[in-house]
This record gives C-alpha cells, sequence and structure tokens, in this order.
C-alpha cells in the first residue's frame, strides 16, 4: 500500500539568515508528510534529500511520473514506518521543486538567477528549523538522509543539538574532499561553458542550458555507481548493433545508458540550482565552522547517532564515515556504525539492500 502524502508550502515567517552574511526574506519551502502526527508530536522524523533529490520521498514524482526517491524505505510497514511515524520530507532551499531558489522570482519580481545568494549545508537546515518552528515540532524522533541527505543530518546534529533524538547518517561526510569539489566543478563548468545558460539569465529566452546540465549530470552519475556494478550491468557489451560504427554515436551500452540519465536530468532539473547546491556541498566541513575540530561540534549533543556506509561506494567511502563516528566517540556521544556490502557504489542507500532496510528499521524502533 502505498502511503498518502499531504502537498505542503509555507512561506517562513522570518527572514533567514545566511553564512554569507546575507538574507533572504519571504523564504518559501515545499514539503511533503505522511502519516499521522502524534498528540505530543514525538512521532515526527524529518528526511533530507540528497542533491537532485526533492520532496517527493514516496509518492510519484509530479515532473517524470516515476515513483518516490525512497518509496521502498517509506510507508506503511516499511522500514520508515508511516503507520508510527510521522515523516516530513521538504524540498531544500537553492533547489528548484517549490522552495526558494534561483528560479524564484525576487524582490523585483524576475527570478533570482545568479544574483541568488550563495547558500551552504547549514543554511538549508536553518530553513528546515524554521518549518519545524512553524510546523510546532520542537523535537523530532529522528533525523534521516544520505548523502547530501546525510550532511544535513549531521548539521541538524551539530548546529541545531536539542531538534532530534536520533540521527541516521547514511553513506555521507563531515566534509567535502578535493576529489569531491573536482567532479562537482567539472559539472559546474559545463553548464556554465553552455552558450544557453547566458550567464545564468535564461529563463526569460526559453533557451536552457541542457546540453551543460547533461553533462554535468553525466559525469556526477558516474560517482554514484561502482566498477563491479558497471562491469556487471553494461560490460563492454554495444548498443542496438553488432559491431562499432567508427563514430561517435552511442557504441557502447554505457554511453547510451549516460546520455539517457543526462537528457531525462533536464527535464526535471535547474541549471543554475545544480550550480548553487553543488558549491553549498563543496563548502561543507562541519568541522571548520566548529573551530576546526570535529568532535567540538558534536560536544554536549544529547542524541543517539547511527552511521551506515558501504563498500563499494568511493564518492563518500567508508574512512569518511568513520572519521565522523571516533569524533562522535570523542564527543562521548552514543553511536553505532555499520559498513555494508552492496555492489552498487553510493547509490546503493536507495536500492534493494535488504541489510539497510533491517539498520533502519532497528535503530528507529529501539
Amino acid at each position: 500500500m502505498t502511503p498518502q502524502p499531504v502537498f505542503n508550502a509555507t512561506t517562513l515567517a522570518d527572514p533567514l539568515p545566511l553564512d554569507s552574511g546575507e538574507v533572504l526574506c519571504g523564504v518559501s519551502i515545499a514539503y511533503e508528510t505522511y502519516g499521522e502526527l502524534a498528540a505530543d508530536k514525538g512521532n515526527a522524523i524529518l528526511l533530507c534529500h540528497a542533491l537532485t533529490g526533492d520532496q517527493f520521498v514516496a509518492s510519484k514524482h509530479p515532473v517524470t511520473g516515476k515513483p518516490g526517491w525512497w518509496e521502498r524505505m517509506v510507508g506503511p510497514g516499511k522500514p520508515i514506518d508511516t503507520n508510527r511515524f510521522y515523516v516530513i520530507c521538504a524540498n531544500v532551499i537553492g533547489s528548484c521543486m517549490g522552495s526558494t531558489g534561483p528560479a524564484s522570482n525576487g524582490p523585483d519580481g524576475k527570478p533570482y538567477a545568479m544574483s541568488f545568494p550563495v547558500i551552504t549545508i547549514r543554511d538549508m537546515v536553518r530553513g528546515l528549523a524554521a518549518l519545524l518552528d512553524q510546523m510546532e515540532i520542537e523535537r523530532l524522533h529522528a533525523v534521516v538522509g544520505g548523502s547530501m541527505g546525510g550532511m544535513q543530518a549531521l548539521s541538524m546534529a551539530a548546529n541545531f543539538p536539542e531538534r532530534a533524538g536520533r540521527v541516521l547518517a547514511i553513506a555521507t561526510t563531515a566534509r567535502h574532499s578535493a576529489q569531491n569539489i573536482a567532479f562537482h566543478e567539472v559539472g559546474r563548468q559545463s553548464i556554465m561553458a553552455d552558450p544557453n545558460w547566458a550567464e545564468g539569465d535564461y529563463y526569460a529566452s526559453g533557451k536552457t542550458p541542457d546540453a551543460g546540465l547533461a553533462v554535468a549530470r553525466m559525469a556526477a552519475h558516474i560517482t554514484y555507481l561502482s566498477e563491479e556494478g558497471l562491469t556487471e550491468k553494461f560490460g563492454r557489451r554495444l548498443q542496438d548493433r553488432s559491431e562499432k560504427t567508427f563514430g561517435f554515436d552511442a557504441d557502447f551500452q554505457i554511453e547510451s545508458y549516460l546520455r539517457y540519465q543526462g537528457s531525462g536530468f533536464t527535464r526535471r532539473f535547474d541549471a543554475n540550482s545544480y550550480l548553487y547546491i553543488t558549491r553549498a556541498m563543496d563548502y561543507f566541513d562541519i568541522a571548520e565552522e566548529h573551530g576546526g575540530l570535529l568532535a567540538d561540534a558534536f560536544a554536549g549533543t544529547t542524541a543517539r547517532f547511527c552511521l551506515v556506509s558501504f563498500d563499494s561506494d568511493w564518492l563518500y567511502p567508508t574512512a569518511e564515515s568513520r572519521h565522523v563516528v571516533h569524533a562522535l566517540n570523542a564527543a562521548g556521544a552514543p553511536v553505532s556504525f555499520v559498513e555494508l556490502s552492496a555492489p552498487f557504489g553510493h547509490d546503493s542507500f536507495l536500492l534493494d539492500v535488504p541489510a539497510l532496510d533491517r539498520v533502519v528499521r532497528g535503530f528507529l524502533d529501539d
């Protein structure tokens, strides 16, 4: 049975201060909820989405028509059980599915475009905390996220330690590495090199930088997979042909797959949002925010933590999760950690890994 979502959007009552020193006024937050909020509001779980995700965690996407990005995990009787929990998933600021971002209209009535202020993961979390304030939810049963969503979960714990009793961070990191930043820069440069990008001011022209955004998505998508998974799924098999063309069509299945991923992405995501969100991820460094020592970020926390990594994830490898676990140990915080085996690379947290289901259910239920 698919959970019935409640679609919501709210305008934050107060201006939102940003790490850059700027302030956003009239911020809209689009979100979905599943399940019923308990009378004491103690059963709320905040789900934080990844870079290209959105609030449609367990319902049909309005643009693509595809199932929600974590439908296998969220619903009645599922690991995040909507018969028990009130699940909230909000689109982060800077994105393009209803929350305020570069495609939104600014004070002059025109899209912000590149006048939108540069944001950080902590700014996104400030927006989520403000949303919880307006929902009058003081303390969450848990905050849960994978990848960039895991960054938000850790940032919530570090910057709003009283807001969640449990923190589940999956396939994530406490700061972006040089390699992470490098891959993002390739994507940003591909977008900005597209003539249709027009210095970010493309909204009125009807000509969007789809070619650049598609290449950015292709490059990023490679980092979400594993060599083992790619070899098993595609190998060097040719696409709809018996021999090579000695040209530059998509001879190989993997080429065709990446082109499909790139073109599909342009139909649901805004190129400027991609620039802003990847920059926010690159700036992410919880230790730097708290004087340079990661343990200090979690000093005095009362939350319980669970960190999950995957052995085939080379984007945020297990060593990154262990780094967080060691910091939590140093801070005296209760933390459990597990490295799961899966062939899917970074995307393992989104795919069919029964061991992850058991970890999520166990951590939220005990």
